[in-house]
This record gives structure tokens, sequence and C-alpha cells, in this order.
């Protein structure tokens, strides 16, 4: 069977990364990363228990700059996670306009959010939608 004239499936190529699909990519990626720092967690919890020793030696790896900011990144993924969390609970109980502008502001684009809600609630009225 001759495959050579088949056109090819448009995968990444062709399409435009959506907000939706970015925060949802992003929300799985946080979640690794939770289950990885809670694995540093355990670590220094066996490690305050096993004596001092090993406390000093865990306590010296969070504490050095790799530590912090490996502890930096998952209060951000923890944060993160959570405020999606919330978002995906509310579901489909806001409106176009709110979710809109809520992707945005966990986006960390309040003001992008706020510009493009203005922009999407204006297109929504002339097409006769109204929120």
């Amino acid at each position: 069977m001759a495959t050579d004239n088949r056109p090819l499936s448009p995968h990444l190529q062709v399409y435009r990364p959506q907000l939706t699909s970015v925060l949802s990519i992003l929300h799985r990626i946080t979640g690794v990363a939770l289950a990885i720092g809670t694995l540093l967690l355990v670590w220094w919890l066996i490690a305050a228990a096993a004596g001092p020793g090993a406390y000093d030696a865990a306590q010296g790896f969070i504490g050095s700059i790799l530590g912090r900011l490996l502890l930096l990144g998952w209060t951000f993924a923890l944060f993160y996670h959570l405020a999606n969390g919330i978002r995906h609970l509310l579901g489909r109980r806001l409106g176009v306009r709110a979710a809109h502008r809520l992707y945005h502001r966990l986006a960390g684009g309040d003001r992008v959010g706020r510009a493009d809600s203005d922009k999407l609630d204006r297109r929504l009225r002339r097409a006769g939608r109204v929120i």
C-alpha cells in the first residue's frame, strides 16, 4: 500500500496552543512537581526522626541554593495547583467571561485577562449572546 501521497495528520504544527490547554498541561506538571517535592519533605521528616547527623545533612541540602530553589518551585506548584483545583471545582457555574478572566489570572496576566475578557464580552454582545 503506497502511503507517499497521503496527507500527514495536522498535529502540533497546525494548531495554536490555547490558554485552557496550556493551563491543563501546567496543572499536570505541577502535580508531578508536588509529588517530587513531597518526597523531599518525607526525606526531611525521616532525617529529623533518625537523629542529629541525618537531620543536619538534610537541613544542609534544603538550606543550599539548590534546595531553596526547589522549595520555591514546590511552593509555586502548590499554590498554582490549589488555585486551579478550586477553579475546576467551580466548573461550569462560572459564566464565559468570569471563567476567561480566571484563566488569565491563573496564568499571571491579570491586566491582560481583564482586557481580553472585555474584548470577548464585546464580541459576544455583537453576536447577540449577552452574558
